[in-house]
């Protein structure tokens, strides 16, 4: 049995339904149903058995769970402007480390989601080799939180034993429960449609023009090719980044978006809320030679190409993967 956690989520469903056309469906998915859309997510996916993320974790922790071979552990919160500090402590690092704990003793595959979040404001490179991890310096509680687990692996002497995976700026379909979370993309789409403008943040660091600022943007189906290649291959271990290697501007993804939808770009830029002014991420970009250096070749989609397939398949029709 493979379990996958935040199952049905943004990530973690498009692990389902890649693993279902691959013919796997011995598969405990865990996540609370608590947002209509993933239910949806969930809907033609093929698996054993649901679980709560706290019923999950009970049988983790008195040891009652049925035998499993693989935890492929998406579930935590994501939300980067979280400010309950004990909620992320318990949430994303607490559970992480009891999930660990157990598939350590067990000799189960654990490969788990970690961020870009953890390299702050990028002044110490995007580098995923593991002797750097100690000089990062997340800007928010979310990437703290995924940061000290991938403090605690490394502490353990347990990475050559696990999986650790830096996910970069993900969009595509599956995302439409997470809110004000959700890639601007859809939320994009969404604007053009209603008022044929997109909206986008303006820039307070001189050497970033509005629209600008930078972020390496990965389709959700490479996000998803990339992840299980470490399911494919049991003995490569390590933190490795989750991305396509190249940093592209808000502009470029705002026009990608109004072509994809056949519409003239009109771009308007807006003050950026002072909570998040702080803790903004003008640059990021994944090193991916390490992914690449163990073995994994395929080709990365590009921003326009992965934009064309989410709207053109996707949006435009509110469809999601495998529906």
């Amino acid at each position: 049995m493979l379990v996958i956690t935040g199952g049905a989520g943004f990530i973690g469903s498009a692990i389902a339904q890649e693993l279902n056309s691959k013919g796997r469906i011995d598969i405990i998915i865990v996540d609370d149903i608590d947002h209509p859309e993933k239910d949806k997510n969930i809907a033609s996916i093929k698996y054993q058995k649901l679980l709560g993320k706290n019923s999950f974790l009970e049988k983790i922790l008195d040891r009652s769970i049925e035998s499993i071979d693989v935890i492929i552990h998406m579930g935590a919160c994501s939300s980067t402007t979280e400010t309950d500090e004990n909620f992320l402590k318990e949430n994303n690092y607490d559970y992480t480390c009891h999930l660990a704990t157990f598939a350590l003793e067990r000799d189960i595959r654990f490969i788990y989601a970690s961020s870009a979040a953890t390299y702050g404001n990028g002044k110490k490179g995007y580098s995923d080799d593991q002797s750097k991890l100690k000089t990062l310096k997340p800007l928010n509680l979310y990437g703290e939180s995924k940061h000290k687990f991938d403090l605690w692996a490394d502490s353990q002497g347990v990475l050559d034993r696990i999986v650790g995976l830096k996910y970069f700026n993900i969009f595509g379909p599956n995302e439409y429960h997470k809110e004000g979370m959700r890639s601007l993309v859809q939320k994009g789409f969404a604007q053009i449609q209603e008022t044929n403008k997109i909206s986008l943040f303006k820039s307070y660091r001189k050497e970033y023009q509005d629209g600008e600022q930078e972020r390496d943007f990965l389709y959700i189906k490479d996000a998803v090719s990339m992840t299980l290649y470490f399911l494919d291959q049991p003995k490569i271990c390590g933190i490795f980044n989750v991305g396509a290697g190249q940093a592209r501007n808000w502009n470029d993804l705002a026009k990608s978006i109004f072509k994809a939808m056949g519409r003239v770009p009109q771009i308007e830029y807006v003050s950026m809320p002072g909570k998040i002014i702080q803790q903004y991420q003008y640059h990021t970009c994944a090193e991916i030679q390490k992914i690449r250096d163990a073995g994994y070749t395929k080709s990365i989609k590009s921003l326009e190409e992965g934009i064309t397939d989410y709207v053109k398949n996707y949006l435009v029709s509110n469809k999601r993967l495998g529906s």
